[in-house]
């Protein structure tokens, strides 16, 4: 009766995650798994600055997030 109630998919069966799985040694990661809070220190500084010129008053998150993506082995 799962069709009476909307689900036809069978219990216990969940959506796949879009980032791997972090125990998984052999998957490389997906740019938008890592350096989360890099990215949003980064974002939110270019978002509220009130200068001219965010790129120059941001520099160093900007520097920061381009070092940790570089950890990973992502060129930005």
């Amino acid at each position: 009766m799962s069709w009476l109630f909307g689900s036809s998919k069978p219990q216990g069966q969940s959506h796949p995650s879009f980032c791997p799985d972090r125990n998984k040694p052999t998957a490389p990661p997906h740019p938008c798994c890592v350096c989360k809070t890099e990215k949003t220190a980064r974002d939110d500084c270019m978002l509220f600055s009130k200068t001219d010129d965010p790129t120059q008053e941001c520099k160093s998150m900007i520097d920061q997030y381009k070092a940790c993506m570089a950890g990973y082995g992502f060129k930005v």
